[in-house]
């Protein structure tokens, strides 16, 4: 009797316990974070939640300036790179326990207009350069590895994204471009990708997926598969006008449509690109990027008086929910998702 009491007391305070263990697991749990930057002279990063709280403005240390590029920012991990065209540098941002932190301000070649995140380096594209810089633990190193000239080198360049070994880079000047990659470092010379359409008009904006990679041509109007170093499919984007970024969630990919002040939703599966609704979000300025996570898309738009972040929910059926809009000085620049499980 004695040892049946003392369980009947043990159990309720030991339900307790795991009840309390639970909850405080639960508020440890990082949640998603959405960040863009002010581009402006100080550059800085702005931190929101997903539900449009601003949480935190850091100073990157460094110049904007950037301008007709996406992936000016991305996320992995819980790093963090946001390009700082006017003085040179990508700035290095960790997320810690009470947010993100300012780590390392890395130097570059060329000034920055697009970075991307790969198992072991960080990628840079410059205005006439893309270079590799590796990564230890957390850390970036301020030495390339590796550095091509692109093949235009004009001033052009887009956006770069990371595919099986090698590199995919846009040029509005009419090119789409890979890099080989040795350990993950740039080697060689860029290429120019097979089969691009007679009628190509600026590559813009790219995303990347296994061996596949979405690339928009803005002013044809068009949206590119690229595979193996060839345009495989090209998929015309109706009644909107110049799709020029994009992003991936699940089986739908985003257009974000510049002059059309839209975003529109494509089915992707195979070698097909199925336009699915034309209008799937509308802005009062024009989208200049577009990035996903979480189950989150991100978009910043602008009207040359002020920018506006959009933070949408994505459900089962790619349909966009508006969760807040938020305005900010004119001239931001990127976008991207800091996933809660990072």
């Amino acid at each position: 009797m004695i040892l049946c009491k003392t369980r009947e007391r043990l159990l309720p305070a030991l339900a307790m316990l795991l009840l309390g263990a639970t909850a405080t697991l639960r508020a440890q749990t990082p949640k998603p974070l959405v960040v863009t930057a002010t581009n402006a002279a100080e550059n800085q990063i702005l931190v929101y939640s997903a539900n449009g709280t601003l949480l935190q403005s850091l100073s990157t240390e460094g110049k904007g300036g950037a301008s007709g590029n996406a992936g000016g920012i991305e996320a992995k991990d819980g790093m963090v790179a946001a390009v700082n065209f006017g003085s040179q540098s990508v700035s290095i941002f960790e997320r810690r326990e009470d947010g993100l932190h300012l780590s390392q301000v890395v130097s570059t070649v060329t000034s920055p207009l697009s970075v991307a995140f790969g198992e072991d380096h960080l990628y840079v594209l410059g205005t006439t350069t893309i270079e590799s810089h590796p990564i230890y633990g957390h850390e970036v190193s301020n030495s390339a590895d590796g550095v091509a000239t692109l093949l235009k080198a004009d001033g052009s360049a887009a956006q770069v994204g990371v595919l099986p070994n090698q590199l995919i880079i846009s040029e509005k000047s009419n090119v789409i471009e890979t890099v080989e990659l040795s350990d993950g470092a740039v080697t060689g010379f860029p290429t120019l990708v097979s089969n691009i359409p007679s009628n190509v008009n600026a590559p813009f904006g790219l995303v990347t997926r296994g061996d596949k990679a979405y690339v928009t041509i803005a002013h044809a109007n068009e949206i590119s598969l690229v595979r193996h170093d060839e345009v495989l499919t090209v998929t015309g984007s109706g009644t909107q006008s110049a799709p020029c970024w994009v992003t991936l969630v699940g089986p739908f990919l985003f257009s974000a449509n510049s002059p059309s002040k839209s975003v529109s939703r494509y089915v992707v599966f195979g070698d097909k690109i199925v336009q699915d609704a034309a209008v799937a979000a509308s802005f009062n300025g024009n989208p200049a990027d577009i990035a996903s996570g979480d189950g989150l898309v991100g978009v910043i738009d602008g009207n040359g008086t002020v920018s506006h972040l959009s933070i949408f929910k994505v459900d089962t059926e790619g349909n966009l929910k508006l969760t807040i809009a938020n305005t900010m000085a004119a001239g931001a620049n990127g976008v991207a998702v800091v996933e809660g499980n990072d």
